[in-house]
């Protein structure tokens, strides 16, 4: 059998993930592996905790990166907390809260769906609503920003309410970590997953996890074992923590990865990573509106770095996605799930969001429907 030598060819990544990685980043990956359980890693897992810490804007002692895509963070945040009857209000307005609704009935958990439009927020009133309804309830769970429709729903309100009471609040920021503000503490958030290969702009495969000490007491009291090895903090948190008790063996180069992502964050300032997302996006919907396309998210919340709209007629889906891809290389995303063929989700993550980027995609627009 006759393999060559992988050749890929080089893309502008603007779709909803994943985004572009810096050159710093590829070049730590290539650093020769050390063992898991090695001094000098242990001193990197450190760091890279410090780091977490520092973005998700928390003190949490339990900040860690779990191994695995942003969905293995979504299943650890539902898998450590929920026993079978536990009622769980989840804010459904897209595709990732409805995954979340399926993680949660496979754990036999008793679902309590909060809706609205996709393309919408969902009030923080009607959560609260919910809550008042169901005050019995562990969880509340809610999508930051919602990758299948670019909506930046509200949390602060929300947090406020759950603040001082027993439910948990679950928030999934897997696209708008490192981005956007996350406030995890300020905004009393108990569970708060993201991923990698978004704002980070690092490979996929690890999921940034922050849990409170109220989150954990509620672990600690846990009637039944969790319905997971892998994925199970009470064991995750003994490698992680002092006593560094093996577990499963870290995917070195890829924490390696992770650590430069967030040095190179650190560099630019978090506040100016925020800056840059937010203008770089409002231009981006400024020339997609002159060409003609339409929001589909609410404009009063639309995400900086993914932006979905509903394209003019004389856009052609998915052909024209097909074009940008094969002759300019540049990839953006069509929709998901209800959306499909009706959408493009636009990405502006991390390394992806650069100005010249933006003017390349609107030229390579123009020209296209010019021939």
């Amino acid at each position: 059998m006759d393999i060559k030598e992988l050749v890929v060819p080089e893309r502008i990544l603007m779709g909803p993930g994943p985004s572009n990685i810096s050159y710093r980043v590829l070049k730590v990956m290539a650093t020769p592996i050390i063992g898991h359980l090695d001094p000098a890693f242990l001193d990197i897992m450190d760091e890279i905790c410090q780091m977490l810490r520092e973005l998700f804007k928390t003190k949490n002692l339990i900040t860690i990166p779990i191994s695995g895509t942003g969905s293995a963070g979504m299943e650890t945040s539902f898998v450590n907390f929920i026993e079978p009857g536990d009622k769980v209000i989840i804010g459904v307005c897209g595709l990732f809260g409805e995954r979340m609704v399926d993680v949660a009935e496979r754990l036999k958990a008793n679902v309590v769906k909060v809706e609205s439009n996709w393309g919408e927020i969902i009030s923080p009133e009607k959560m609260i609503d919910a809550l008042k309804r169901n005050l019995d309830a562990k969880i509340l769970a809610i999508v930051h920003a919602e990758t299948s429709t670019g909506v930046a729903q509200p949390l602060e309100e929300i947090g406020d309410f759950i603040k001082d009471r027993d439910t948990l609040f679950l928030v999934d920021t897997v696209t708008s970590l490192g981005g956007m503000e996350v406030k995890v503490d300020e905004w009393g958030i108990d569970i708060c997953y993201s991923g990698t290969q978004k704002c980070l702009s690092v490979p996929p495969g690890l999921s940034p996890l922050t849990i409170s000490s109220k989150a954990y007491d509620v672990l600690k009291k846990r009637k039944t074992k969790v319905n997971s090895w892998y994925l199970d903090l009470t064991m995750l948190t003994r490698y992680w923590g002092k006593e560094r008790f093996y577990h499963h063996t870290a995917p070195i180069s890829m924490l390696f990865a992770l650590r430069e992502g967030l040095r190179i964050i650190m560099d630019e300032g978090v506040e100016n990573r925020y800056a840059r997302h937010k203008k770089l996006g409002d231009l981006l919907k400024k020339e997609f509106l002159d060409l003609g396309f339409t929001l589909f998210s609410d404009p009063n919340h639309s995400l900086p770095m993914l932006n979905a709209f509903k394209f003019p007629l004389k856009i052609k889906e998915p052909e024209m996605r097909q074009r940008l891809l094969s002759e300019y290389d540049i990839e953006v995303g069509g929709g998901l799930g209800k959306t499909k063929g009706k959408i493009w989700r636009v990405g502006l993550m991390g390394e992806s969001c650069r100005l010249k980027n933006i003017l390349y995609l609107v030229e390579a627009i123009k020209e296209i429907i010019a021939n």
